[in-house]
């Protein structure tokens, strides 16, 4: 079940994005090396899955890397399969 998320947060002093929901943090968190944004971890609490709030965290990520020229590196289990299903962000995959 898909619902309307509170706005998607890129806190940048801890290299993450997050959304608060029903007062629990789901997180996507990143590092950049050498021009690429490495993605190694996605976290959303169980109680809060099923709801594209995982997907809403990457395509903030995606946004995010798309904007500064960054390359993608989904070591995140989540991420590899997210970026599979949707081949409109291959081009942002490290080669």
């Amino acid at each position: 079940m898909k619902t309307e998320l509170p706005p998607i947060v890129h806190n940048l002093a801890a290299s993450r994005f997050e959304v608060r929901v029903d007062g629990l943090l789901s997180i996507c968190d990143y590092r950049v090396q050498g021009g690429v944004l490495v993605l190694p971890h996605t976290v959303v609490p169980p109680e809060l899955q099923g709801r594209g709030i995982a997907a809403a965290l990457v395509e903030a990520a995606l946004a995010h890397a798309r904007a500064q020229g960054l390359r993608v590196d989904p070591v995140c289990s989540y991420v590899a399969v997210y970026l599979r299903r949707h081949p409109q962000h291959a081009d942002l995959l490290r080669a």
